[in-house]
């Protein structure tokens, strides 16, 4: 399997812009969590968060090919298949992937979610480490709010993983608290 390191490798030769970087970093805090909790392998879990929008600097003006050209990149270097398809999946509005295993559903879930995470921090004096449950479940009923934020893919929390929201948000929210350093927050 990838190690984080190489992992990190390859996400700094295809985002260099760090603000994107950091959103990777903030999925990988949330997946690593979330592994634990399922009971997958959370350092492989964490390389999915760390490399699941790896190729978006170079797909953004190309929705449908989002999440192939990095799994395809991934297969090329004989990485775990289970690590391509769950970031093919990631993205499966537009590739045709659909997610199938907790893996994929949490990657699904968390993306969405960590960026109103990251909004509610911005706009709070305290950062991460002075925000809530409730004061992110308030900003996710307000959906001018970090508009960009799918509510509906991180509402599939409670259908997909059998997470009810606000437990799902708690679990994301503590995992990016772990992060905060790395994520400027």
């Amino acid at each position: 399997m990838i190690s984080k390191e190489e992992a990190l490798e390859i996400l700094k030769d295809n985002i260099g812009n760090k603000n994107l970087r950091k959103h990777h970093y903030a999925v990988a805090a949330a997946m690593r969590a979330l592994a634990e909790r399922y009971g997958g392998s959370p350092d492989k879990w964490e390389i999915v968060g760390l490399l699941h929008d790896a190729d978006y600097e170079e797909t953004k003006d190309n929705p449908d090919r989002h999440g192939l050209v990095m799994a395809e990149k991934l297969t090329e270097m004989g990485i775990a298949d289970d690590i391509a398809r769950a970031i093919e999946a990631h993205n499966y509005e537009h590739t045709g992937t659909m997610p199938e295993s907790n893996m994929e559903w949490a990657l699904v879930t968390c993306d969405d979610l960590t960026g109103l995470i990251v909004a509610v921090a911005l706009v709070h004096s305290a950062k991460l480490a002075g925000i809530s449950v409730e004061s992110v479940m308030k900003k996710f009923g307000s959906k001018s709010f970090a508009a960009g934020a799918d509510r509906e893919r991180i509402s599939l929390c409670e259908t997909k993983l059998n997470i009810p929201l606000e437990e799902f948000v708690g679990l994301v929210l503590e995992a990016m608290k772990g992060a905060a350093k790395e994520l400027g927050l």
